[in-house]
């Protein structure tokens, strides 16, 4: 079928799949690293439907609550000849913009661990890939539910996103797609989802992404455990491949994640809003937790040669190499933990007040009828 007509039926994108279908009849095969994180991610599978409180009224003025500190032009010249009213629409149209790209980020999440379980050679790799086909799908089913119920505007997916997906997607190499996506793209997630968790106002938003959160660290550890033996045994010129490709996509997810089509068609001056978004403190915070979070996994994974490094320094985030990306991983795990315990508590203490006022009325109408 030719590709236009795939696209008409894909709705508008079709994007070729590289590789090969592989089966192994090695049923054995797998570290204990990675039959464990395929465990953990049986155990922690969570329903979207039934974990959130959807019932959550948000604020249709600022439906992620928003705190003006992150809204990339607050604080400037175009910020403040803004009137309310257009602040408020900026307000709404910055979360749209966020939650439609982490809807079709994970939408690419979803091809690409299905891609994975086709392509990667051993069974405890299939296995975990399978959990993450799960995973992915119940993240578009909320952040679509999200969209469509709570924020009510959409954006179609960023240039730099759709550039990213493209290659990796259409990549024939197994570990391209890791790369791409378990380090790269679940990079740029992880820091945005800790950003909307740790510093949004509104409960169903804060609980949302620190439930995604939480599998996006296993995803993140995946890919780190697949990568780390594989590149080892790569030879130089194999190595540099992958390294170009890293830094390609290191590139784009320093510059290309401002909301330039938000920008454009807001029409405040979009060449101005997208300059002072790439130059404001709250895209400096996104900029450090993604590479914080991706440096560390390059380094473990051993794509970190010179050239590695020279890239990295003049991206300005070769000091990141030295934190400890495991870690933070599971401090993500924990917080996503705490969140969980919460919820279940207070929802346990709503039911119970229910009960009692249930009760109350009982004892009420049993008096009546005693009275008559």
């Amino acid at each position: 079928m030719k590709s236009d007509t795939m696209a008409k039926l894909a709705g508008g994108w079709a994007v070729p799949l590289g590789g090969d279908a592989l089966f192994t009849w090695d049923y054995d095969a797998g570290t204990e690293q990675m039959l464990n994180l395929y465990s953990r991610g049986k155990q922690r599978q969570w329903d979207a439907e039934t974990q959130l409180d959807w019932s959550h009224d948000v604020d249709p003025d600022n439906p992620l609550g928003l705190p003006d500190e992150f809204i990339w032009i607050a604080g400037t010249r175009v910020w403040e000849r803004l009137p309310e009213a257009e602040r408020t629409t900026v307000r709404q149209h910055i979360a749209g913009w966020l939650y439609s790209q982490f809807l079709h980020g994970e939408q690419g999440g979803l091809v690409c661990s299905a891609k994975v379980v086709q392509a990667v050679p051993d069974i405890a790799s299939k296995f975990y890939a399978a959990t993450q086909v799960m995973d992915e799908a119940r993240h578009v089913e909320a952040y679509q539910r999200m969209l469509q119920a709570k924020i009510k505007v959409h954006y179609p997916i960023s240039t730099g996103l759709r550039g990213l997906l493209e290659a990796i997607i259409g990549d024939s190499r197994w570990d391209i797609t890791y790369l791409g996506m378990q380090v790269m793209i679940e990079g740029l997630a992880l820091a945005a989802f800790s950003i909307q968790r740790d510093r949004m106002r509104d409960p169903l938003a804060q609980a949302l992404n620190a439930y995604v959160l939480q599998d996006e660290a296993r995803h993140v550890a995946f890919g780190r455990l697949a990568l780390r033996d594989y590149y080892s045994q790569l030879s130089t010129a194999e190595l540099r491949e992958r390294e170009d490709f890293a830094v390609e996509a290191c590139w784009v997810l320093k510059d290309r994640f401002v909301g330039e089509e938000m920008w454009r068609k807001l029409d405040y001056g979009a060449e101005e809003c997208i300059a002072l978004a790439n130059r404001s403190p709250a895209q400096r915070e996104f900029r450090r937790r993604v590479f914080t979070r991706i440096v560390p996994t390059l380094k473990d994974i051993n794509l970190f040669g010179p050239r590695m490094q020279e890239s990295l320094r003049e991206l300005g985030v070769l000091g990141f190499s030295r934190v400890d990306g495991a870690e933070i991983s599971a401090e993500d795990e924990r917080i996503a933990d705490e969140i969980a315990r919460l919820e279940f508590a207070t929802r346990q203490r709503e039911v119970s007040a229910v009960i009692a006022v249930g009760a109350g009325s009982d004892d009420g109408d049993d008096d009546c009828e005693d009275e008559g």
